[in-house]
């Protein structure tokens, strides 16, 4: 595996567990996600909620005249596992609303493969509205063998913790 790969998965310096607000984020900090190993319910209930039953996803024997090894899961279940295993991490964000994705997919991911997610702090600006803010995490998924299957950014509206708890005058 890469160097700069191996030390995605290094915890240290990360963020501790707990409740984090845009006041309590600054550039550079991150935190790792918990896992999750992706199965074939994954694939097929993916498959059935998104109407995407392409042969890459659905058909080894296809995946395989195409190069891969298996049956690939599909780009935006990575993606759609990724958010999810943001909301479980011992990292609570104090997240209103996901305001975008820029996103690119790196290598394919399997059925067996187990992918986390590290999010680090990119960017953070205030709005005009003094109990929000916005941060950009750069994200990067990495598979069970510390490869980058997925990466890419996404902007997060958060609560203003400071101005949510100072009184009004």
């Amino acid at each position: 595996m890469p160097a700069d790969d191996a030390d995605l998965l290094s915890a240290h310096g990360a963020l501790p567990p707990g409740a984090y607000g845009y006041d309590e984020l600054k550039e550079d900090d991150f935190f790792l996600t918990p896992g999750v190993t992706v199965t074939e319910a994954h694939v097929v209930g993916y498959a059935g909620i998104s109407g995407d039953l392409f042969d890459v996803h659905m058909d080894d024997e296809f995946a395989r005249a195409q190069g891969f090894p298996a049956r690939i899961a599909h780009g935006l279940l990575g993606l759609a596992l990724t958010d999810g295993l943001k909301t479980r991490s011992p990292v609570r964000l104090l997240g209103i609303a996901t305001l975008s994705w820029d996103w690119s997919f790196k290598a394919p991911i399997f059925i067996g493969d187990r992918i986390a997610a590290r999010f680090r702090v990119h960017a953070r600006r205030t709005t005009r509205r003094e109990d929000r803010g916005i941060v950009t995490f750069e994200v990067k998924v990495i598979n069970q063998h510390g490869s980058v299957v997925q990466d890419g950014q996404t902007m997060l509206m958060m609560s203003r913790t400071q101005a949510a708890t100072e009184p009004s005058a």
